[in-house]
Parts: structure tokens; sequence; C-alpha cells
């Protein structure tokens, strides 16, 4: 566990306020899911992206979306070579450890949908050909919400659903700005992050986070919720069986990266909402009269949590 307090502590002390939000990158890489950063622009979503990719030591890619960046873009291509007079394969961007998809709305449906199949089966088709991706893989996808009706595509609930998490961020406090200003002034835009942690010590994690214990009364509590969901008079989709079991997940990752043994309910109620905030659709009335946020906390409220005494 000391290698991983010293990702934590690398990248506290280089993306100043976000520990919530480090933790929850963290998460996702130990689980094998992706996240979904969102804010207004000039936040420090991609710089906080590539600082996250810096202190791992597998590859990294980045992908700016545009209009006009086209599947065979993203996943590679087969193109037929004059001299040898044969195909080759040309794996393209998604052929890495961590995806950087920057402004992921700003590509079209088509091209946002060539990262369903890596997502969520680690593989990627290229003209009939399937080739594995590198183990671990996670997408790091930002967008900028305010742009939504300038030249961007909304993420259909198919790709939203294959995110683990949506990491809102918000503004910095007055001190947390103020310290941004001082330590970024001489040099913004700097990577001050450095490599701490290999491809190994990631797979190593993945077989211990399976080892974190979760009481029967915690999975009729994840299964509550999930089901409270489908039933909120003003939620038009609820969340998926793929959703309880990413609940389940990243509850492990939570009480696993605190140095815990099994989950508690509070680890459950502190990933419900960055993992099923992108992944509700309210209902036209839901959406006048309320914000996500408040219907989920409500869920929270009206569904008993178990004692915590089943360790």
């Amino acid at each position: 566990m000391f290698k991983l307090r010293q990702v934590q502590e690398t990248l506290n002390q280089a993306i100043i306020g976000r520990e919530k939000e480090i933790d929850l990158m963290i998460i996702a890489l130990i689980q094998g899911g992706h996240v979904l950063l969102e804010s207004v622009p000039g936040s420090g979503k991609t710089m906080m992206a590539k600082s996250f990719a810096h202190t791992f030591d597998g590859k990294f890619k980045r992908i700016q979306f545009t209009p006009d960046v086209l599947p065979s873009d993203v996943t590679g291509i087969s193109y037929f070579d004059q001299k040898s007079q044969e195909f080759i394969l040309r794996p393209g961007p998604v052929m890495t450890n961590i995806l950087l998809a920057d402004e992921i709305n700003r590509a079209t449906p088509r091209t946002q949908s060539s990262l369903l199949e890596s997502m969520e089966e680690k593989q990627v088709t290229i003209d009939g050909e399937t080739l594995k991706l590198p183990e671990p893989f996670m997408v790091i996808a930002t967008q900028n919400p305010v742009e939504s009706q300038q030249g961007t595509f909304s993420l259909p609930a198919a790709q939203l659903d294959r995110f683990l998490f949506r990491i809102e961020i918000k503004y910095p406090s007055f001190e947390e700005e103020k310290r941004i200003l001082r330590d970024f002034s001489k040099a913004p835009g700097e990577i001050r992050t450095s490599t701490v942690m290999k491809v190994s010590d990631v797979l190593e994690w993945r077989k211990a986070v399976k080892e974190v214990m979760v009481h029967e009364d915690i999975e009729t509590y994840i299964l509550q919720l999930i089901q409270a969901t489908r039933q909120h008079p003003h939620v038009e989709l609820g969340l998926s069986s793929r959703a309880a079991l990413a609940l389940l997940h990243a509850s492990q990752g939570l009480a696993f990266i605190n140095n815990r043994a099994y989950v508690t309910p509070d680890d459950v109620k502190k990933m419900f909402p960055p993992l099923a905030t992108h992944r509700l659709m309210l209902t036209a009335e839901g959406m006048l009269i309320h914000e996500t946020s408040d219907i989920l906390r409500g869920i929270i409220d009206s569904v008993q949590a178990p004692v915590e005494a089943m360790v």
C-alpha cells in the first residue's frame, strides 16, 4: 500500500484541491473502469488527465476530438502497401494503456461509437481482425458542458454507461486558486508529476482488490439503491445491471485504497453519486423541477443502509 499512498501524494501535490477526484481516477484504473471529466473550459481537465498518466509507466496516447476525426483515426486502419503487395494493419492510438479522449463530445456519434468495443471488451476490431488491448486499459475523456449547443454531439446512453465515473470538476476555493497562481505562474502547463506507478503495480492491485469482502447485506443495499432509481417517478431511465456491478466494484476500490479488507455502507454512499449521475435519464417533468444530484441524495436518504457490523 506504500506505493499507492505515494501515487496519491504525488498527484495531490501536483494537482491542487482535487483529492477526491484523484481517488476516483485511481479506483477506476484499479478496477478497469473509465472516467469522464466534465467542467467549464480552463478548469484543468486535460492537465489533470496528463498528470495522472505521467505517474504511470505504461503507454499514453491522446486524441483531440473534432467533428472531422474518423473512427479509423481512433481504432486504426488496414491499408494496402504497394511495395510488399499486401495489406498492413496499422493500429490506432486506442492501442495504449491510458487514452485521453479530449473533448469527446466534439466528435460525431459515429466516431464516438468507435470506442464502445474498446471500453467494454478491451479489444478493437480493424477490418475484421480483432486485437486485444494492452492491460491495463483506461479511457479518460473530457468534455465542456457549456458548449453543448456549439458544434458538439451529446454522448448517447450506451456510451455514458461505459464510464465508471462522471467527475465534475468544480471551481477551486479562493485559497486553492491562490496556490495555483503562485505555483504555476512561472511555468503554466508544466507537468509536475513523476513516474511512481508501474504496470505490474496496477495488475497486482487488480488482483488484491478482488479480495475485498462484500457482505450479503451490502449487496442487498446496492441492489436496493439501483431499484430505487428505476422506480422513481421522475426518472425515465434508471440504472442498469452493469451499473449495479460497477457500484459494487467502485465500493471495493474505495475500501481498497483506504486499506480496508471490507466494504461499508459509507463506501457505497460515496461511490453512488459519481457513478450514477451520468447514467440517469430524467423525465421531462423531472428535468424541470429536479437536479439529478438532488434525486440521488433523496434515494440515498430513503433507502435504509445496513448496520455496520458485517465484518
